[in-house]
C-alpha cells in the first residue's frame, strides 16, 4: 500500500505597500528624541536592513495573514470549504486567548478545526512539520497555514538615552508581512523530510515578555530585549548537524537544492549559516536589505519571490532553513 505524503500546493504572501527606509526611521527618531544622539547608519551596518514594510494603522497580525490567505484563494480558484484544518503560525499575537486561528477562520468564513503553532521565527516551519505529520497519519487532508507578522509595533519611538535606543535596536529591523500556504495530501512526495533541534540554554538571549501594567491587571507586551552578543555566540557554537543529517537521510546534499530559503534576522548571521552549511550565494533569496526581518513570514516570502522571479518551478527541490530565538533551528526539505 502506497504511503500518503503531503505537498505544498499553493502559496501567497502579502507585503504592505507602505515602506520605511532606515534613513527615514533614524531621522524620525532623532526628531522625537533631541536629547539622544542617534547614531546614523548603525542599524544598516549591524543588520543589513535598509527598508521595512509598515502595516496600515489598525491592521493587526490577523488581517495581514487573512489578506495573504484571500490572495491564495483568489489566485488558485480554491475555496475555504476545501480546508480541513487551519493553523496560525507567527510571532505576533493580537490576544492571549483564544487561539488567533479562530479570528483568522472567522474572517475567512471557515468552519473547521483550528489551533496555533508558535515557536518564534520558526513558527511556519514547525506548522509545516505538524501539517505534514497530520496528513501522513490521515487525520486531515487539506491544511491551511496562515502567518501574519505585525512586529513593527515593537519599535520604541521615545527613548530616554542611547542605552535604551541600543537595547531596542533589534526591533528597528522589524518588518510587517503576511503569508499563507496550502498543504494537501498527495500520492507523490512533496514535503520530503523535516529535522529540528534546539539549544534552549540560551532561551533568554532574545525575549519579548508579557507584563502586568503597573497599578492594574492589564497585560501588555514588554520591550523587545536582545543580548546580541550572547545570541550570536549561541548560534555560532550550536550544532547544526541535524540539517545536513536530514539531507543525507534523503540521499541529498545542499548542492542538489535549487533554492534555499534561510531565515534572515541579520545579514551577518545569514552569512555565517551559509558558510557553515556550504551554501552557494546563488541558491539564496536575499530579503533582509529590501524587506527587513519579517519573522516567521520570512521563509514563505522568500519562496514566493523566488517563484515570481522564475528561479523555482514545479518539481524543483527547495529547503526552508529555520533559525529562531530560543534558540531553535532546523530544515524542511520539499519538492515544489
Amino acid at each position: 500500500m502506497k504511503r500518503l505524503s503531503s505537498r505544498v500546493t499553493e502559496l501567497a504572501v502579502h507585503l504592505p505597500e507602505s515602506v520605511l527606509s532606515t534613513e527615514d526611521l533614524e531621522r524620525r527618531l532623532a526628531a522625537r528624541n533631541p536629547q539622544t544622539k542617534i547614531p546614523y547608519g548603525m542599524i544598516t551596518r549591524l543588520s543589513g536592513v535598509r527598508y521595512r514594510h509598515i502595516a496600515d494603522p489598525g491592521c493587526d497580525s490577523v488581517e495581514l495573514g487573512v489578506r495573504a490567505a484571500r490572495k491564495l484563494f483568489d489566485e488558485s480558484g480554491r475555496d475555504i470549504a476545501d480546508v480541513d484544518l487551519i493553523l496560525f503560525a507567527a510571532v505576533s499575537l493580537p490576544m492571549v486567548e483564544p487561539a488567533t486561528s479562530h479570528a483568522v477562520a472567522a474572517a475567512l468564513g471557515a468552519r473547521c478545526p483550528v489551533f496555533d503553532v508558535r515557536n518564534a521565527c520558526n513558527s511556519v516551519v514547525n506548522a509545516m512539520e505538524v501539517a505534514d505529520s497530520l496528513i501522513r497519519t490521515e487525520s486531515y487532508r487539506t491544511v491551511l497555514i496562515v502567518c501574519g507578522e505585525r512586529i513593527t509595533n515593537l519599535m520604541k519611538w521615545t527613548v530616554g538615552d542611547l542605552g535604551e535606543y541600543l537595547a531596542n535596536g533589534a526591533a528597528y529591523t522589524a518588518s510587517d508581512a503576511g503569508a499563507a500556504l496550502l498543504i494537501e495530501a498527495s500520492d507523490e512526495p512533496g514535503i520530503l523530510g523535516v529535522g529540528f533541534s534546539a539549544e534552549s540554554q540560551s532561551w533568554d538571549a532574545a525575549v519579548v515578555p508579557i507584563e502586568v501594567a503597573a497599578g492594574s491587571q492589564t497585560l501588555r507586551t514588554g520591550a523587545f530585549s536582545v543580548d546580541g552578543l550572547r545570541f550570536a555566540r549561541a548560534f555560532v557554537e550550536s550544532d547544526l548537524g541535524v540539517i545536513p543529517k536530514k539531507l543525507a537521510e534523503l540521499g541529498l546534499s545542499m548542492s542538489d537544492l535549487s533554492v534555499v530559503c534561510v531565515h534572515q534576522p541579520v545579514e551577518v548571521l545569514t552569512r555565517v549559516l551559509c558558510e557553515r552549511l556550504d551554501l552557494r550565494e546563488e541558491q539564496m533569496v536575499k530579503v533582509i536589505g529590501e524587506h527587513g526581518n519579517m519573522a516567521a513570514a520570512s521563509l514563505p516570502v522568500q519562496l514566493a519571490l523566488a517563484i515570481e522571479a522564475g528561479r523555482v518551478r514545479r518539481g524543483d527541490l527547495v529547503a526552508f532553513l529555520g533559525l529562531a530565538s530560543g534558540m531553535s533551528y532546523g530544515v524542511v526539505v520539499m519538492k515544489w
